[in-house]
């Protein structure tokens, strides 16, 4: 997949020590942007219409019904810039630099009132310690140009990995998307049934676990973890997935976490990245399906292959 020489110079390190205050602040304006869709879209199962998708530039909503437009909001890590569209021709952008989250919520909101767009969110952050609402947020003013083009760089192989994953499963699977609440790209799939309900569960962890799952992805540093890191749980939890060995080499399962981990770094000293980072995905599914009693020859497939005509 990508055992050619150099394809480990692709998934570039990423330190969390050294990019968690950029990290940090970017996942604020991913929340400011990603409350946008949330605000325009229907909510669909598991809250798939908030997502951000990756991109060959960045990070994007995809498009929004905005009255009689469409609306597109999206991240470019490459000129560093939010750039904002509707269907109509009206564009309009802001630049990405060193700034608190509060001035990048006021230049926000004027760029939208510049498009006429007029959307309401909620500006207190999600599923983080503490939330200072975003107009307060004088704390978080940190962004470094090459740290978030390493971060898009390494979703973009995350996401081409992760989709081979999806392609073997013809069960219910979630797109590849990256969660701004959680700051972390996912894919997660469903045997069908009914999950029981959590306990002290919120509105949001009610809805996204209503059903038995199994979900991998990738902390870029966050998570509890202190380090990038690819992940996967299965909830509700097998009796005995504690125990289980899983592959490649240095894969583990994290009791603080209550999920499987491989580091990062480990992905990127392996001789091909992307096959170790698949083997755990297959692995640590494996490891849940069975112990869950997943019907696997029922939600399991091979991924199709079109040939042209001979």
């Amino acid at each position: 997949m990508d055992n050619k020489p150099g394809a480990r110079d692709h998934w570039p390190d990423l330190p969390w020590q050294d990019w968690e205050n950029t990290a940090t602040t970017l996942h604020m304006w991913t929340q400011i942007v990603g409350k946008t869709r949330l605000a325009l879209t229907p909510l669909l199962n598991h809250w798939w219409n908030v997502p951000l998708y990756v991109t060959a530039r960045g990070l994007s909503t995809s498009a929004m019904p905005y009255r009689s437009d469409l609306f597109e909001l999206e991240f470019d890590f490459l000129d560093h810039r939010l750039d904002a569209r509707l269907s109509s021709g009206k564009s309009g952008s802001l630049r990405l630099r060193p700034q608190s989250v509060a001035d990048f919520y006021g230049e926000y909101m004027d760029l939208l009132r510049s498009l006429d767009v007029s959307v309401e969110i909620n500006p207190k952050p999600v599923e983080v310690a503490n939330p200072i609402p975003f107009p307060e947020d004088h704390q978080h003013s940190t962004y470094d140009n090459g740290a978030a083009t390493r971060f898009w760089r390494i979703l973009q192989r995350c996401e081409a990995v992760f989709n081979v994953f999806r392609a073997r499963f013809v069960g219910k699977s979630s797109p590849v998307h990256f969660f701004w609440g959680s700051f972390d790209l996912a894919v997660t799939r469903f045997n069908g049934k009914l999950a029981p309900p959590r306990p002290g569960a919120d509105v949001i962890t009610r809805e996204a676990y209503s059903h038995e799952v199994i979900s991998a992805g990738f902390w870029p540093g966050n998570g509890g973890f202190g380090a990038p890191a690819f992940y996967c749980y299965a909830a509700p939890e097998p009796a005995g997935l504690k125990q289980k060995q899983i592959s490649p080499a240095g894969a583990f399962y994290s009791g603080d976490l209550n999920e499987f981990l491989l580091k990062y770094q480990d992905v990127r000293e392996a001789e091909s990245p992307a096959e170790s980072v698949l083997e755990f995905l297959q692995s640590s599914y494996e490891a849940a399906a069975n112990l869950a009693g997943w019907d696997r020859g029922a939600l399991e497939c091979e991924p199709l292959r079109l040939r042209a005509a001979e």
